[in-house]
């Protein structure tokens, strides 16, 4: 039995979750996700959980039942309290500001990079070093932090370019650190 996927998924207070045939869908204050369920997979509502089975013990079943129940976590999650990642934009004359849906990033290149916001997905910019990313969705939210940062990553020498923040960059000596010719 998967440890993670036998374990109850409480649904919070405000919390709607619909289960029909193979699609689950969760709706709480930030919004509505939905999810599709494959068919090794059985998903209850029963009070205030939700409980995730598989039908048989085949390979298959088995990998997807931890999986499943992660992602309606996540689901869960998401609608109640949300997702946040926040990058931080580091360099002389790199800086980030949201015009109108857009993000708007000066990052040495000889133009600026303009990402527009997508469905589902906030961007705040508090100060310019800064890029606040938030929504409903794990999933979107992270994959255009990972789109934003990819913009510019950061370099081991001088720790210039996009990371998220709290992010260790694994610095390397410049051509100065090697000693010198001989």
């Amino acid at each position: 039995m998967s440890r993670i996927g036998k374990n109850p998924i409480t649904i919070p207070a405000g919390v709607e979750v619909k289960v029909d045939g193979n699609t689950i869908t969760v709706k709480g204050a930030k919004g509505t996700l939905t999810q599709e369920i494959r068919s090794e997979i059985t998903v209850k509502v029963e009070g205030s959980e939700i409980i995730v089975t598989r039908c048989n013990d085949e390979k298959t079943a088995r990998s997807l039942h931890g999986l499943t129940r992660t992602l309606i976590a996540n689901m869960v999650e998401g609608v109640s309290n949300g997702y946040t990642k926040t990058l931080e934009v580091n360099g002389i004359g790199y800086r980030a500001a949201k015009q109108g849906k857009d993000l708007v990033m000066n990052l040495g290149f000889s133009h600026q990079v303009i990402m527009p916001e997508i469905e589902g997905i906030t961007i705040d910019v508090p100060n310019p070093n800064l890029v606040v990313i938030s929504g409903p969705d794990k999933q979107a939210v992270g994959q255009f932090a990972a789109e934003v940062r990819e913009k510019r990553p950061p370099e081991p020498y001088k720790g210039k370019g996009i990371r998220y923040q709290g992010e260790y960059i694994r610095r390397k000596e410049g051509k100065a650190g090697k000693g010198g010719k001989k």
